[in-house]
């Protein structure tokens, strides 16, 4: 068997590389080609290119990259021609991964399966039409969304969420956490300010206002803030005048492996959280940590996302488990007045949060196959379906 498969960037990565060793289980004899990083040349893969060339082409610096963009996607939409594989698959990045199956599909029957389905329940659901040219299948992270793509003629298969694969925070992990900054029984109020430039530096503000509010109040608070590497300087910069003395856990400063483990021991000992919106709420949920979520746009950007929105929350444990437990603080209501007052009153009843962050994971496939094995079996059911 033979597979053509790319990913734009890390996130991809790691959903390739755990697809892959899904497939290598199932097919032994498996063949890839296409473009990856790490994760995905640990089993077998020889890039056509470094990954990281896609990795840095965001919105800001697209226009000055875009002819090399260009000369990538045709680059790997002729390899994949040469190829002839029995699968191609791409992997989110659609602006990479759309316009290489573009090509592809204009001059071949080759079978295209997407992971990662677009958020077409959340904004521009025209989307799904548009990919339903030239994509054959989708692999959805999130259970409520196959009816989407399968409205748009695609077929789709929920196969659960990467985030139920990571080792699960225990008491353990809270323990050896506390130990390591002598923490004692203080409890431990999570900041997750972003990963994001732009976000950190938009919700720094707020983030420390609401902090000043809330830790008047007592118990005698620990803030800790587990800051992605690509920010990590810029939280250290932004969070030097904040209360709470926090301690951040910068991932740069141990082994990958030990700064997962610092990571996943500060959300097991926790007891709030405040974290911007987006996939950390799942992180959250699968440590049993009560939140508040908060995030600030400018003023334009607000007002065509409320107009585009299609839902009425963007936490995902809300949507997940059909449920509006976790409160947001969002756009104009990213105040740090705001936020303290809702950190109070999480903190004052965090069993609420409870039964939803459980359904929440269940959901999600926590328990089952790991996602990327069950990735695997959608990619051969789907190959066989269409023979």
């Amino acid at each position: 068997m033979r597979v053509f498969i790319l990913a734009g960037e890390p996130s991809g990565d790691r959903l390739g590389g755990a697809l892959m060793a899904g497939l290598r289980h199932l097919v032994p004899e498996v063949g890839f080609e296409g473009v990856g990083g790490t994760e995905m040349a640990a089993q077998g893969l020889e890039s056509l290119f470094p990954m990281e060339e896609l990795s840095v082409m965001g919105l800001a610096e697209i226009l000055p990259k875009y002819a090399h963009l260009k000369r990538r996607i045709r680059q790997t939409a002729e390899a994949a021609l040469t190829a002839q594989p029995d699968v191609m698959i791409t992997i989110d990045s659609p602006d990479f991964s759309l316009r290489v199956a573009k090509l592809v599909k204009a001059r071949s029957e080759i079978r295209t399966v997407h992971y990662v389905a677009p958020t077409v329940w959340a904004w521009r659901p025209g989307r799904a039409q548009k990919m339903a040219r030239v994509i054959d299948q989708v692999l959805a992270l999130f259970p409520f969304e196959p009816p989407y793509m399968e409205a748009a003629g695609m077929r789709s298969d929920f196969v659960g969420h990467p985030v139920v694969a990571e080792p699960e925070p225990t008491q353990a992990d809270a323990t050896r956490f506390r130990d390591a900054y002598d923490l004692g029984k203080r409890p431990i109020l999570l900041v997750l300010p972003g990963s994001r430039r732009g976000e950190v530096g938009r919700l720094a503000q707020p983030f420390g206002a609401a902090l000043r509010l809330f830790l008047r109040n007592g118990p005698d608070w620990q803030v800790v803030i587990p800051a992605a590497g690509p920010v990590a300087d810029l939280v250290k910069d932004v969070t030097q005048d904040w209360p709470g003395a926090p301690i951040i856990l910068d991932p740069r400063e141990e082994q990958p492996e030990q700064a997962a483990m610092s990571k996943r021991g500060a959300f097991a000992a926790a007891n709030l959280a405040l974290a911007a919106s987006g996939t950390v709420s799942l992180e959250l949920a699968a440590a049993r940590t009560p939140m508040v979520i908060a995030y600030r746009f400018n003023t334009l950007t607000w007002i065509l996302i409320k107009r585009m929105m299609r839902i009425d929350t963007v936490t995902l444990v809300n949507l997940v488990s059909s449920s509006r437990v976790v409160p947001e603080c969002l756009g104009p209501d990213c105040r740090g007045d705001l936020i303290a007052k809702t950190l109070q009153r999480t903190y004052d009843d965090p069993g609420t949060q409870e039964r939803a962050m459980a359904l929440t994971m269940e959901r999600l496939g926590q328990g089952g196959e790991p996602p990327g094995l069950r990735a695997a079996r959608a990619v051969l059911d789907g190959l066989q379906a269409s023979t």
